[in-house]
């Protein structure tokens, strides 16, 4: 009976313990519920947003969520009028959100979204389904309807621009990543250009219903792109998706996870704690968090760090972030 009784009491210590986690840290003015920017459902952003949400508000216990929305532009404008705690962006819309070229605020300088930390590198891919016959960018017929993801996002900002450099006549659509497959499937669409974090959810789908072409750059069209825009050279797994035999030539852009900059620093400190001490956590919740490092600190040369994340980073990774690069210092 003793001992029963010792490892009922062990059970309640711990779990207890665990439904406490971060209650040891001062909790004055945290707020009572979060949100998390994302983007559309079907997409990388809505998947790892949402998941990295439950975690913190599980682990800290405060009520908290990931939201549908337009992705990194309209994450940039919610996290800086702080009408979203949290939320997601690519480096990209994040220096023209902070040079006032945003276009869901133009000549808004939007200073008050801080850096929190890094999540992973998106990816700028090419879909078509077999049938169409499209295996390259050269094989893009004239006038073909692509769809660029939801209006505003990294996708929809950078990739039409990427089309153009490449020559690609188009017809330019818009629409969230699991309709936009839909589409695909349906014939309504020729292409899905994607800009998202990998395996894209919409794509896995599509590969378990029918066949696709995962479209690689030549690498004429790599350094092409990399010349014209703020991206660098990647290369998409083999193991990404069932289609691929090898790996898929590709650019990318750093994506960081970003924090209205008046909360409280013991707050974000915490959930900083919570996403970035485990990433095999991360990991069960979207593949694309391999990348999601303490060491990828450094991967932000844009936005000005939280105080409450640039200490997490300066105590745990040896972070070497100049007072500059920290918001109120």
């Amino acid at each position: 009976m003793q001992k029963i009784t010792a490892i009922t009491f062990a059970v309640a210590v711990a779990v207890t313990g665990q439904a406490n986690a971060g209650s040891h840290v001062d909790r004055e003015g945290w707020p009572e519920s979060f949100t998390v920017g994302t983007a559309s459902q079907g997409g990388t952003y809505f998947a790892y947003g949402s998941g990295w949400a439950n975690l913190v508000a599980e682990e800290l216990g405060v009520s908290g969520g990931g939201e549908v929305t337009g992705g990194p532009m309209q994450n940039m404008a919610l996290v800086h009028t702080g009408d979203a705690q949290f939320g997601m962006t690519t480096m990209g819309p994040a220096a023209e959100s902070l040079g006032g070229t945003n276009p869901i605020a133009p000549g808004l300088q939007m200073t008050n979204a801080c850096a929190m930390f890094p999540m992973y590198q998106t990816p700028f891919s090419v879909t078509a389904l077999s049938s169409s016959g499209i295996s390259s960018i050269s094989d893009i017929p004239e006038g073909a309807r692509i769809g660029f993801g939801p209006a505003g996002s990294t996708s929809d900002t950078y990739f039409p621009r990427m089309m153009e450099e490449l020559g690609v006549n188009f017809e330019r659509r818009n629409g969230g990543w699991s309709d936009l497959g839909g589409q695909l499937q349906d014939g309504l669409l020729d292409v899905i250009a994607f800009a998202a974090g990998v395996p894209v959810p919409a794509v896995s789908q599509l590969e378990v219903q029918t066949d696709v072409n995962i479209i690689e750059f030549t690498e004429e069209e790599q350094a092409q792109i990399m010349e014209a825009f703020p991206v660098s050279a990647f290369e998409i797994a083999a193991d990404t998706y069932t289609t691929l035999e090898a790996p898929a030539r590709s650019v990318s852009m750093w994506n960081f996870a970003i924090a209205n900059c008046e909360l409280p620093a013991s707050f974000v400190n915490a959930v900083v704690d919570v996403v970035m001490s485990d990433n095999e956590r991360m990991v069960n919740i979207h593949r694309a968090a391999r990348s999601t490092l303490p060491e990828n600190w450094d991967k932000n040369g844009v936005l000005k760090w939280h105080p409450g994340a640039a200490q997490w980073f300066k105590d745990n990774a040896g972070a070497d972030i100049p007072d500059s690069m920290i918001h109120g210092m």
